[in-house]
């Protein structure tokens, strides 16, 4: 009997548990909610789809680092989705090029190892001649050992060399590599093994041997099996160059600034943003402007050194050379102080007009139930949402990202305000307070029957 008092006593503090947590998640965030709103269009394959948030999006949001942000679909279901920051791009481009080669001699019953090599170059460092020293009437035959290639045009890592050559017969053949940038000191790279195989009319192959992707101005190539070399026909080194294509920018439109005194200016953003960088509207020819750049969280405090540099506007060559953009360094700002020294004449009549740059943010959603799909922001009540992007797209990677669908952003649209979007984020959210004290009192109440159950148990 008391085990079945005490079974229905945890089942009425398990049942206040899970109505307290169904009772929280029932709190759903509605498109209503948002003040600012913009229609996607998708193109490519989904069901995931990538959108560079824009500028004129971010400004509108509520909170610098787009927490408010979300997708919603026509049945008004937020969408999972994942945010994630621009960066640079490497790429490689693989070039062949076709090389010069000269010829190694050694005696016929010489000792394995490189064979003597004379020499001459020009000025410009080409080889002019590589070949046995001058042969007299006691020197002993010489035979083919190798093949030193000339690999001083390519300033590049050497990934790959492709050998064409003919011989007395097919089969495998195994020689060693050796790099030098003097030709007096050899470094072994490695051996490589071309090959040469016919069978009826099949015919197989293998020209390719691997390099170890390092520079080197001169190969040597010394054949071990058979230590006859076999004669080139061409010779190609494939060298790796890579590039970097730096993280891309998303900029705002012109935004106007007001003049506090003399070659001095303020700008006030609605959400602090990470800045990198800010170009300055020069509107007359001819100017020359150092200028500093400083910022303050509030009024109250003391204005911060944040940049430095010279922006200008003057003529070369019959064409205006600008340089109109600051570095900056990437921290949180929102508001900004442009003094200007008066020593290079300022930057002429009126408030300049400045953009602001960033470092693109990525937004990626998994498009789920029946499209238009509405980009939202603009709650001061929004919570972060986003998953990670490993989360969202199992299995990803890097390259996959490009792949994706595209979905673009439509014009923002301002939707009707509501105690959400126009609540700061400090205020008293009193429908949440009166909804976990209902729950409070109704957990209360049910743990008060547990515990007379209890009571009654021990009687």
């Amino acid at each position: 009997m008391s085990s079945v008092f005490s079974r229905a006593a945890w089942r009425c503090v398990v049942v206040a548990a899970a109505l307290t947590v169904s009772a929280v998640g029932a709190v759903a965030e509605e498109r209503t909610d948002y003040r600012t709103q913009a229609p996607l269009t998708l193109s490519g394959e989904g069901p995931w789809y990538r959108l560079e948030v824009p500028m004129a999006l971010r400004l509108a949001a509520h909170f610098g680092d787009l927490r408010d942000l979300r997708v919603f679909n026509a049945e008004g279901e937020a969408q999972a989705y994942a945010l994630t920051l621009g960066s640079a791009e490497q790429s490689e481009t693989s070039t062949a090029t076709a090389v010069k080669w000269f010829p190694l001699y050694s005696a016929v019953d010489a000792p394995a190892g490189a064979p003597s090599v004379r020499v001459e170059r020009t000025t410009t460092g080409t080889i002019v001649q590589v070949g046995p020293e001058a042969v007299t009437s006691t020197d002993k035959q010489q035979v083919l050992r190798g093949w030193l290639l000339d690999a001083s045009a390519l300033d590049a890592p050497l990934n790959k060399l492709s050998l064409d050559w003919t011989a007395e017969q097919d089969g495998f053949q195994r020689f060693s590599i050796e790099a030098s940038d003097d030709l007096q000191t050899w470094t072994r790279w490695d051996d490589g093994q071309i090959a040469r195989l016919a069978f009826a009319d099949e015919r197989l192959e293998q020209r390719d041997t691997t390099l170890p992707g390092q520079r080197a101005r001169y190969l040597r190539l010394l054949w071990l099996a058979p230590q006859k070399a076999p004669v080139l026909v061409s010779a190609e080194l494939f060298s790796t160059s890579q590039s970097s294509v730096p993280a891309p920018l998303s900029w705002s439109d012109a935004l106007p600034t007001t003049q506090v005194k003399d070659g001095e200016y303020s700008l006030d953003l609605p959400v602090p943003l990470p800045l990198e960088l800010l170009r300055v509207e020069l509107a007359q020819a001819n100017t020359l402007a150092p200028v500093s750049v400083s910022t303050r969280r509030d009024s109250k405090e003391k204005w911060q050194p944040l940049a430095r540099g010279l922006l200008y506007r003057l003529p070369e060559n019959g064409k205006d050379v600008v340089h109109d953009e600051l570095q900056l360094p990437g921290q949180w700002v929102q508001h900004l102080r442009l003094q200007v020294d008066p020593r290079g004449g300022g930057l002429g009549k009126g408030a300049p007009t400045v953009k602001v740059g960033l470092r693109a943010t990525q937004l990626v959603f998994l498009a789920r139930g029946t499209p238009p799909y509405v980009l939202a922001l603009g709650n001061a009540n929004g919570k972060a949402n986003a998953l990670p992007l490993t989360t969202l797209i199992p299995g990803y990677d890097d390259k996959r990202l490009a792949k994706l669908g595209v979905a673009r952003a439509g014009e923002p649209l301002a939707v009707a305000a509501t105690a959400a979007t126009t609540a700061p984020a400090s205020s008293v959210d009193w429908q949440r307070y009166g909804l976990w004290a209902v729950l409070l009192v109704g957990v209360a109440l049910l743990v008060g029957m547990a515990l007379s159950l209890l009571r009654a148990q021990k009687s």
